[in-house]
């Protein structure tokens, strides 16, 4: 009896290899930023591309926001073509973050997506920015 992960095979090695080392090359995860956010290796620039009423509920911390559906050339024109730019929304559920990912990579920026978003990076335990005296609302919505 073959088990259900084994019912279509692996692909061999050489392709995984190509497949794994690719996916690197489009994301970066929660706990990647928030390393370099720790040792000051911060290098990108974090965008928060959820509309600004979510972005002001909490946020990333060292994040702009950039909402993804408004997303153009003026707004980026004082960033060197070479500015990498990490881009989240909500989290997985939500598309927004490929949305301004295909924008800015259509602008000529290099781009990323952090994983997971603000769900991923509440898993992870670690802290939004939020106003003053305001709980984090752990449902996390986009607005995007």
């Amino acid at each position: 009896m073959t088990s259900l992960v084994r019912m279509i095979p692996a692909a061999p090695s050489a392709i995984a290899l190509m497949h794994f080392s690719n996916r690197l090359t489009f994301e970066t995860d929660c706990s990647d930023v928030h390393a370099s956010q720790q040792a000051g290796e911060v290098d990108f620039v974090l965008v928060d591309t959820r509309g600004p009423l979510a972005f002001e509920r909490g946020h990333v911390p060292g994040a702009i926001n950039l909402p993804g559906r408004l997303l153009c050339a003026e707004q980026l024109a004082g960033y060197a073509p070479s500015t990498l730019f990490v881009v989240y929304c909500a989290g997985p559920h939500c598309n927004g973050a490929n949305k301004a990912a295909v924008k800015l990579a259509a602008l000529g920026y290099p781009v990323k997506e952090m994983i997971g978003g603000v769900t991923g990076w509440l898993d992870e335990g670690f802290e939004l920015d939020t106003p003053a005296q305001e709980p984090v609302v752990r449902t996390v919505s986009c607005d995007c």
